[in-house]
């Protein structure tokens, strides 16, 4: 005889009562519905949102699967942005990198616009190569004197040395534009107790000026080096070369950015008491400014008007009305090479005065250095009148130049 057995159910139906077993609800509100919980049907976190003071509603990712975590994750979100909203901060704190990002955002924008100053790029350089990797996802106003003492530890092994006073004033701006952006944008409270960067560092060595003698054997020596080059590239090289350390030498500005950024259109005449003046706009450093150029610099203008030959049709006194962007260091062909820093170290080392009397070696700045002494030494410039022309302080130039202020005055003093 067979047994009758009791039916099963069918293995479907056993699921679907397991499913209805551990089902979960999907919308949950707290804190009187100021905080929602829900999850999507495609993933397993639960998402957020919560009323803000203004009435509005922020969303975010809890990123748990767990209601109990979740729900801790969602209240203590929203009860941090109410308490940031209390002492007027934004809602949700930036990061470091967030604010470095948008820091930078903001200098690359002015640099485009042609409205920011060329120390932009270095500031830039220490965002990037040096703020963002070491405190990357840290918050900022979480940072202690600890933190910014251990900070500078690592950099200055990155950078292999001991920065001086000039490097780190440079690193200390570049902190204090972020902290800026960060209170600009509301991140952090002007209040908020941000540890700032040291500027102490080694005194920066004044680079060796050249005596009026020397200065007077070097454009000797240029006249015939500069025709002197075998190669292409060094007939093109040695020619703007000698162009460029005479402009130099005539103006005072800033070699590299400063001098390389000179345009044909940013020279001009400028008329007083019935003399005429060579004036050029020069940007850089400390911003945008006009220098008057000394008389000897129109004979260097024209050589450097005759080798270029995408002006060269244009008669040398309407150059300057032209409105042309061509820059004013560049090769016949109109490009402009990057650094002329090495075909200076040939020159130097060509001429034997690559080495001052004190034992230092000379570069492209001993010249704007020459250019100072000259003006307080020979022409007796005052230093506020020096100090514009050149777009530095003038306690800057009494500082640099402190041991000439005696000299100055021996008249007077004998």
């Amino acid at each position: 005889m067979t047994g009758v057995t009791s039916p099963q159910p069918a293995k479907s139906h056993t699921r679907s009562l397991a499913r209805l077993a551990y089902i979960e609800p999907t919308l949950i509100h707290l804190r009187d519905g100021e905080v929602v919980l829900y999850r999507r049907s495609h993933s397993p976190v639960w998402q957020c949102r919560f009323k803000l003071q203004n009435g509005t509603w922020h969303r975010a990712s809890t990123k748990k699967a767990s209601i109990e975590q979740a729900v801790s994750v969602a209240t203590s979100l929203y009860d941090q942005s109410r308490f940031r909203q209390r002492l007027g901060l934004a809602h949700r704190a930036q990061n470091f990198a967030q604010i470095a990002q948008a820091t930078l955002s903001e200098l690359r924008h002015k640099m485009d616009a042609e409205e920011g100053k060329s120390v932009y790029a270095t500031y830039i350089t220490c965002t990037e190569k040096y703020f963002i990797p070491y405190f990357g996802e840290r918050l900022l106003e979480e940072l202690t004197h600890t933190d910014i003492a251990e900070f500078e530890l690592w950099r200055n092994q990155q950078i292999g040395k001991s920065p001086r006073a000039s490097t780190l004033n440079n690193f200390a701006s570049a902190w204090n534009r972020l902290l800026q952006t960060a209170i600009n944008r509301g991140w952090i409270s002007t209040e908020a107790a941000i540890p700032k960067l040291s500027t102490r560092g080694q005194k920066s060595n004044p680079r060796p000026a050249f005596t009026r003698r020397e200065i007077d054997q070097l454009q000797t020596f240029m006249a015939t080096w500069a025709d002197g080059g075998r190669l292409t590239v060094e007939r093109e090289m040695r020619p703007l070369l000698r162009d460029y350390v005479e402009i130099l030498l005539y103006t005072g500005m800033r070699h590299g950015t400063e001098a390389m950024g000179v345009r044909w259109c940013d020279v001009s005449w400028h008329e007083a008491d019935g003399q005429r003046y060579l004036r050029m706009w020069v940007s850089g450093k400390t911003g945008g400014r006009f220098i008057i150029a000394k008389h000897a610099a129109l004979p260097v203008l024209k050589r450097l008007w005759r080798r270029q030959q995408a002006i060269l049709n244009t008669e040398f006194e309407m150059v300057f009305e032209s409105s042309s962007k061509q820059p004013m260091f560049a090769f016949t062909t109109g490009y402009q090479p990057p650094s002329l820093n090495g075909t200076f170290r040939r020159l130097m080392r060509d001429s034997g005065l690559l080495v001052g009397m004190e034992g230092q070696t000379r570069t492209l700045y001993s010249l704007r250095h020459t250019y100072a002494t000259f003006e307080l030494l020979e022409n007796t410039t005052d230093i506020h009148t020096l100090s514009r022309q050149m777009g530095n302080s003038a306690l800057m130039i009494e500082q640099h130049y402190s041991k000439l202020t005696a000299t100055l005055a021996a008249d007077r003093l004998a």
